[in-house]
């Protein structure tokens, strides 16, 4: 469970970090991106070990209610699955159509850029 979590929120992160703030950005990145402890991040910072925990867990809600109102990991999400169906089937039933198969790996690699 704590591994989805952890997954969950560095996507979240991904999608959502210019709409945070420089403390709540800073925190999540060490806690879940560089698995730093609430105590290493006090220390660099500071403050309690409290503070730092409480701006993490508020910044975790803010995360989700961003994700509930614009829904930008789950569109990525459905546009990957989606992505993969197309370039499944063409591997299937086309696969000696390069063009196709070039197609659709230029489509994945869309939102990368």
């Amino acid at each position: 469970m704590e591994i989805e979590k952890n997954y969950r929120i560095n996507s979240l992160f991904e999608f959502y970090r210019p709409l945070l703030t420089d403390k709540q950005t800073n925190y999540v990145q060490l806690y879940y991106a560089d698995d730093y402890s609430l105590g290493e991040i006090s220390e660099e910072f500071n403050v309690s070990r409290q503070a730092v925990y409480d701006n993490i867990k508020r910044t975790e809600v803010i995360l989700e209610n961003y994700e509930q109102q614009l829904h930008l990991y789950k569109d990525f999400m459905t546009r990957n699955d989606e992505a993969d169906a197309i370039k499944n089937y063409v591997v299937a039933n086309y696969p000696k159509d390069t063009k196709l198969r070039q197609l659709v790996d230029r489509l994945e690699h869309t939102e990368e850029k």
